[in-house]
């Protein structure tokens, strides 16, 4: 069985809507069993792909999200970030970055993020006067800034692929994840000034004391999580441990957490832990097979013939992750390319810090890309949209993404100075 049958079986069931994870797993194992390999060694391959003790971490952040989803704490930050900037000409907009940027500590998923704020911001705007299109859009691009700032499931698994410090990769990401939503910033203010039927909310300095007060505790969660990890107290797994019981304790706290939640709470962290850690294990089998047919070391000479420029080769990672991220769900990518990928970085000297934020970010834009784009399929089921709409509204946001991809590309050692200040 070639690889080019191997690729066009997981193409055809990808195009008819097979689950990632079984649409590899399937052709894989016919793979298996057509060059007289073991299918026992298949099901030790795909075992032992998630027996790794950073990717404990992914469950754990996962299971903070989720408390965090039921205790309210979205809730607290948009209500607070609407009392702060309500007076200000599209302040929804500014909101809807400002809330992402704060729930992002928490969560790390920006389907969690699009679902837990969408449904908030997006009515929220249309009885403001916002367009439709504007709403989505917004709300669609910043739930973006979540896999990319601290704590990111993506990060967690590029770590364990490659190798590196995911305290490390957690620092080199804050920069990146502020100027995403300085940019989002930028193309709404220049967005709303065309816009008339905007409107207004009253400001009150009592309001914002009020719902100030509301997001004191629940802010102390970054500071526990990321203060931990980047002062060496915690390793990311253990800091996600702790975030997760910070986050249960204040959704007790504030009564609206229950134990009567708990099974619900639970069984959405290990459904989507489930969902991840298959992925990751069937992709780990492809990428055995891969490795059996010397892929890898084709494409490496493959890249080397055509260029010996690091700035070439980053712009060609950038190109294949972009695409990529518009077809496959962006763990599966990584698992698939991090392996083949870090050892032809390193003939560049291409730090793989860099390499894996910038992989990071240009596979988050295919979130909101047709066919796959899962962030457009949420926010289509909670505004009842359709995904040319969610697509069409989100492009102009693309556009201060799309450059922060191009600066790391050509200073990709600027996003590495963080790290080297905390000796990460």
């Amino acid at each position: 069985m070639s690889l080019l049958v191997l690729s066009l079986l997981i193409t055809a069931l990808l195009l008819v809507r097979v689950p990632i994870a079984f649409a590899f797993v399937g052709p894989c194992l016919l793979y298996m069993i057509t060059t007289d390999q073991s299918v026992g060694l298949a099901l030790r391959l795909v075992a032992n792909a998630t027996a790794s003790f950073p990717l404990l971490a992914v469950p754990l952040f996962i299971l903070l999200g989720s408390f965090a989803n039921h205790a309210g704490i979205a809730d607290r930050l948009f209500d607070f970030a609407l009392a702060l900037l309500g007076r200000v000409r599209g302040s929804l907009g500014y909101v809807s970055i400002g809330v992402s940027v704060g729930f992002s500590w928490m969560s790390g998923s920006a389907v969690a993020d699009a679902a837990a704020l969408g449904k908030l911001q997006i009515p929220a705007m249309l009885r403001n006067g916002y367009s439709r299109k504007f709403a989505l859009g917004v709300t669609g691009s910043a739930a973006l800034i979540a896999p990319v700032m601290p704590p990111s499931i993506p990060a967690v698994i590029y770590a364990g692929l490659a190798a590196v410090s995911t305290g490390a990769l957690f620092a080199a990401s804050v920069v990146p994840a502020l100027l995403m939503a300085l940019g989002l910033a930028v193309v709404v203010f220049i967005w709303v000034r065309r816009d008339p039927n905007i409107q207004r909310t009253e400001f009150s300095w009592h309001q914002v004391g009020v719902t100030g007060r509301r997001v004191i505790a629940p802010l102390g969660a970054p500071v526990i999580i990321l203060g931990g990890i980047l002062g060496g107290y915690f390793t990311p797994t253990e800091a996600a441990a702790v975030g997760a019981a910070y986050m249960a304790v204040l959704g007790f706290a504030y009564g609206t957490l229950r134990v009567r939640d708990l099974p619900k709470v639970f069984t959405e962290a290990v459904l989507t832990t489930g969902s991840i850690m298959l992925i990751v294990a069937s992709a780990s089998l492809l990428g055995y097979i891969f490795a059996r047919e010397r892929v890898p070391q084709d494409l490496s000479e493959l890249v080397l013939g055509l260029t010996d420029n690091a700035t070439v080769f980053l712009l060609l990672v950038f190109a294949l992750s972009l695409v990529l991220g518009t077809a496959l769900d962006a763990i599966a990518v990584l698992t698939l390319t991090v392996p083949i990928l870090i050892p032809i970085s390193a003939q560049y000297d291409v730090d793989p810090i860099a390499l894996g934020v910038l992989m990071i970010l240009s596979q988050m834009i295919g979130l909101l890309t047709p066919p796959v784009g899962t962030v457009i399929f949420v926010l289509q089921a909670i505004a009842k949209a359709r995904m040319a709409e969610v697509f069409y509204g989100s492009l102009p946001f693309m556009v201060p993404l799309l450059l922060i991809c191009f600066g790391i590309i050509f200073w990709p050692d600027a996003i590495l100075y963080l790290p080297e200040r905390l000796n990460l």
